[in-house]
């Protein structure tokens, strides 16, 4: 009986340590192809992580190129803008100029000649082409300035060539006009030149010394 019960003790402690020897190698397959999956999710999430990084840039990059896309346009159409306010005006600093020298014309004919119909019918045509010319200046944003006497003087738009003492006009205002000046839309061309009221120079204190 015992001679018998000793192979069959040892059988089993052979088939418990298979089983064990299988169990560890499923343990070890299975923990083997946990680290392969951690291993393999731990790759994805920094692929992921460079993916969406690249694609920040990327579109940081794209924002960037509309944003100066767009301020090119801008600035393309503020150029053109001012290419159609501003490109006439040198042109139209000359032509103002002779619309000057029709009204120094107009203003060199002696008052007593002015009545004669020879130089009077010359004068109506000189003005006529005078007022053709403003008004076409005035249709491509030319205006004249020209200050009245008692206006206040602007230095935007005028230039005081002297002051003018006890002119009745009150100090700062414009007192004589040399020469009109001339603006495109909102520019300045060339300034009016005017003679100026300088401020009354206030009489001393007089001291009484009567005492």
């Amino acid at each position: 009986m015992t001679q018998n019960s000793k192979p069959q003790n040892d059988a089993t402690e052979a088939q418990e340590t298979d089983v064990t020897a299988a169990e560890t190698e499923v343990q070890d397959a299975m923990d083997e192809a946990g680290t392969e999956e951690a291993t393999e999710a731990a790759e994805i999430d920094d692929a992921t992580r460079a993916l969406a990084q690249e694609l920040a840039e990327t579109r940081d990059k794209l924002l960037r190129a509309v944003a100066e896309i767009e301020n090119v346009r801008k600035r393309a159409d503020r150029d053109r803008e001012q290419d159609r306010k501003f490109g006439i005006a040198n042109f139209a600093g000359d032509v103002a100029g002779v619309a000057d020298d029709l009204r120094r014309a107009l203003s060199s004919v002696p008052a007593e000649a002015a009545h004669e119909p020879a130089v009077k019918a010359l004068m109506e045509g000189v003005e006529m082409t005078e007022r053709t010319l403003l008004t076409a200046l005035e249709k491509h944003g030319v205006r004249r300035v020209a200050p009245e006497p008692g206006e206040p003087f602007d230095y935007n738009y005028h230039q005081a060539m002297f002051e003018v003492e006890n002119s009745g006009q009150p100090a700062g205002t414009v007192v004589q006009l040399l020469q009109p000046g001339y603006v495109i839309h909102d520019r300045l061309l060339k300034a009016a030149m005017v003679g100026v009221a300088k401020g009354e120079s206030r009489p001393a204190d007089r001291i009484d010394t009567s005492a």
